[in-house]
């Protein structure tokens, strides 16, 4: 935007300096000059004493000392007033030279203002916190980019390889490779409306309203039972209503997608998912919980990053695409909530969401 040229802050503070400095100097020399008159007679008076100076002689000798000492009160305020101006204002100048720095793109530099906590090093500390997080999340999104161009890539890739051979090959069997080419579009499919659920949940484009979680988590459950039956792994639903306020689109997707990951990461026959949901005071809570193998708190830590499928616990016949949890964390941080993975003791993984709660919704 452009500006009409100013004052410079640092000028400014030197005027005002200066001007404080003046207008306390002449209230100082008016305090003086009304308490020297109450002393002095309008006129000389003569008699065996010494000569006593009229108010005249007094203005005479009074005023161009006063002068002198407002015109000296002026310069040692100005040159005063600049050079505390300075020195008050040279933390702003490494503020403003760590904003150049990261307009031209470089998030790692710092400012690391010394001293004691004031307004400066409190506005130095958010900044350097403020860049902290941008580039944290600069460095997420490029890794993020980099993986979905991979994971778009790969079904692309492979449908070109599936048409080259059918077109070098005039006796493939059409029908194979049209099942193929299905499989294939799917999996882009359901890649690219995850890419858009993240979007979305992101953006927070929803509208919220009243939703109970307990609800979302039978209906979650139900879906997913045929498929839980299949890999011989039993759900367990509990908990009383859980209000809260969001999308119930979302947070639909989120639970599934919770239940979904204890399904398929779980034990290869007899696993065990328990889905909770429990109302505290203020807050909407929901607990899903696996059997599996042991997880490393490295994993763990690692599991709500995009495409990150837990290497050594993901099922080879349902690996999912990678963005489950990821959505799921993009969903709750989107509804102002939070989520805690931790791995069982027993082995498996917990899952728990913080969701603000809201008033009891009416049957």
């Amino acid at each position: 935007m452009d500006r009409a040229p100013g004052l410079s802050v640092r000028l400014k503070l030197t005027l005002s300096y200066a001007g404080f400095i003046m207008v306390a100097g002449a209230l100082l020399l008016a305090t003086v000059w009304v308490f020297l008159l109450r002393y002095v007679p309008t006129s000389a008076t003569f008699g065996p004493g010494p000569f006593s100076p009229t108010r005249r002689d007094l203005l005479d000798a009074f005023v161009p000392r006063a002068g002198q000492a407002l015109v000296f009160l002026l310069v040692f305020g100005l040159v005063g007033g600049w050079f505390l101006a300075g020195r008050m204002l040279a933390p702003l100048a490494r503020i403003t030279d760590a904003t150049r720095y990261v307009g031209t793109g470089s998030l790692s530099h710092r400012i690391r203002l010394e001293g004691r906590s004031d307004e400066f090093r409190e506005l130095a500390d958010a900044f350097d916190t403020m860049l902290a997080r941008l580039e944290a999340r600069v460095a997420e999104q490029q890794r993020f980019a980099a993986n979905a161009s991979h994971e778009l890539r790969t079904p692309l890739a492979v449908t070109q390889t599936l048409l080259d051979v059918a077109r070098k090959d005039p006796d493939v069997d059409h029908r194979e490779l049209v099942d193929r080419l299905r499989a294939v579009n799917t999996r882009a499919i359901d890649l690219t409306e995850a890419l858009l659920t993240l979007s979305r949940a992101d953006q927070r484009a929803f509208t919220p309203v009243p939703v109970d979680l307990s609800l979302l988590a039978e209906d979650a459950a139900e879906t997913l039972l045929p498929m839980a039956e299949k890999r011989g792994v039993t759900i367990e639903t509990s908990g009383a209503a859980t209000p809260t306020v969001g999308s119930p689109t979302l947070l639909q997707q989120m639970t599934t997608n919770l239940v979904h990951n204890a399904v398929v990461h779980n034990a290869a026959e007899g696993g065990t998912v328990w889905v909770t949901t429990s109302a505290p005071s203020g807050s909407a809570v929901l607990t899903v919980e696996n059997t599996g193998t042991r997880l490393t708190p490295a994993l763990v830590a690692t599991l709500v990053e995009p495409f990150q499928r837990g290497t050594g616990r993901a099922r080879t016949d349902h690996a999912g695409i990678g963005l489950g949890l990821a959505i799921v964390d993009s969903i709750i941080r989107a509804h102002g909530g939070t989520l805690t993975l931790a791995s069982r003791p027993a082995g498996g993984l917990g899952v728990t969401v913080h969701l603000p709660g809201a008033p009891v919704l009416d049957p």
